[in-house]
């Protein structure tokens, strides 16, 4: 499973430590199952998106697992990717950009020959391998559809997916200089949301997670407030909360947090993945394409 994390500070923008854990259980012992890569995405104060992407797994790459990522934004994004295939290449690592957004995916489709095909013209937005870029790409079309409506447009592409496509799971986060979005569809993978007030639950604590995956650090949420998202519960704190299936959340410039239900039910084509990496769908034959685009 790919693990998600966004932060969102907005309206402030803060300073943020992100870096790979050298403990026994961390990535350098979790990346032989994760061969993909990781990333982190922020914003410029410009609101450029900054993509700090590595596609080498971190037990080769030492220096990248010791080296902190101090970088400062409102909103931030990091991926940590597991795949059962694919190239190792910059292209196929998350985040992805998009129209000055930025996203990441945790799941798997299948039937990209027809989603490209729905992609008509946004095709040319797509430079990788995976599904999740095709994902966003989707999205990205759905929203142009919809003169810059983000909610809007995310409805749209989940609701198309989980009609046409094969899922195994769509979870993904998707985030602006200020704003982020968060989905969670179907039940296959968690997605846990915390509203944290100034200093945590303590409140005189700046935020530091560690998890087998990342270590986040910022002192700047010792008196500021922030939402997080995470595929895990990071700590102790008792109001973490498990986003629903089909369930979309938005974290607005003033933090508040606000949900709808998109989707009702499962997907029309569940993708079941089977031990070995392949991919099958309840009834019919395997998918082997399904396993080959993993996000």
């Amino acid at each position: 499973m790919c693990r998600l994390f966004g932060l969102n500070a907005s309206p402030n923008r803060i300073r943020a430590s992100f870096w790979l854990l050298e403990a026994p259980d961390s990535l350098v012992h979790q990346s032989i199952k994760n061969p993909d890569g990781t990333g982190l995405g922020y914003f410029a104060e410009d609101g450029t998106p900054i993509l700090d992407k590595e596609p080498l797994p971190a037990f080769e790459d030492p220096a990248f697992v010791r080296e902190a990522k101090s970088v400062e934004s409102s909103t931030f994004i990091s991926h940590v990717r597991y795949a059962t295939t694919g190239e190792k290449k910059i292209e196929n690592c998350h985040p992805f950009a998009m129209d000055c957004r930025l996203f990441a995916h945790n799941g798997v489709l299948g039937g990209l020959d027809k989603l490209e095909a729905q992609l008509a013209g946004e095709r040319s937005l797509v430079h990788g391998q995976t599904d999740s870029e095709r994902y966003f790409a989707l999205i990205t079309r759905e929203i142009r559809a919809r003169r810059g409506d983000v909610a809007a447009g995310m409805a749209a592409a989940v609701r198309w997916i989980a009609s046409n496509l094969p899922v195994f799971s769509i979870n993904c986060l998707l985030a602006t200089p200020r704003e982020m979005w968060a989905f969670r569809y179907p039940e296959t993978h968690s997605l846990y949301v915390l509203e944290r007030e100034p200093g945590g639950l303590n409140r005189e604590r700046p935020l530091h997670y560690v998890s087998e995956t990342l270590r986040v650090h910022s002192e700047h949420l010792a008196e500021q407030p922030a939402v997080v998202v995470a595929s895990e519960p990071l700590d102790d704190h008792p109001e973490w909360r498990a986003l629903r299936s089909g369930e979309l959340l938005h974290i607005g410039p003033d933090l508040k947090a606000r949900s709808e239900l998109l989707i009702e039910g499962p997907p029309a084509y569940p993708l079941i993945l089977k031990p070995h990496g392949k991919a099958s769908r309840p009834g019919g034959g395997d998918d082997a394409r399904s396993p080959a685009w993993h996000g």
